[in-house]
């Protein structure tokens, strides 16, 4: 099963070192880097308004806890969204490239 897993981040600087990390560390075949969104949440009682940068992220879901803890260990967030939803279906041969782009070996 592949997932496309959400992540944002507080700039560009910090979405590229987590791209990078995670497509180096075989965690992720893709990672694309969004700039220019803002966010509108809660936090601590607040209503907050923030520039972001939104991190799109293709893997499997076996990496799912590796790239968990790697995201979790580079970004500086209390809280990072890290949010993976799966993937029901899409073209066989970018599926294959995932799963290709993942293996230990390549």
């Amino acid at each position: 099963m592949y997932l496309l897993v959400l992540c944002t981040c507080p700039d560009n600087s910090i979405a590229e070192l987590i791209g990078r990390a995670l497509v180096e560390d075989k965690l992720a075949a893709c990672v694309n880097i969004m700039p220019g969104i803002t966010s509108v949440y809660r936090w601590q009682g607040n209503v907050e308004f923030g520039a972001e940068v939104q991190l799109l992220i293709k893997t499997a879901s076996d990496k799912y806890p590796l790239l968990e803890e790697k995201i979790n260990s580079l970004h500086p967030y209390e809280t990072p969204e890290i949010i993976a939803l799966n993937i029901q279906q899409g073209d066989k041969h970018y599926l294959n490239w995932i799963t290709e782009s993942l293996k230990e070996n390549s």
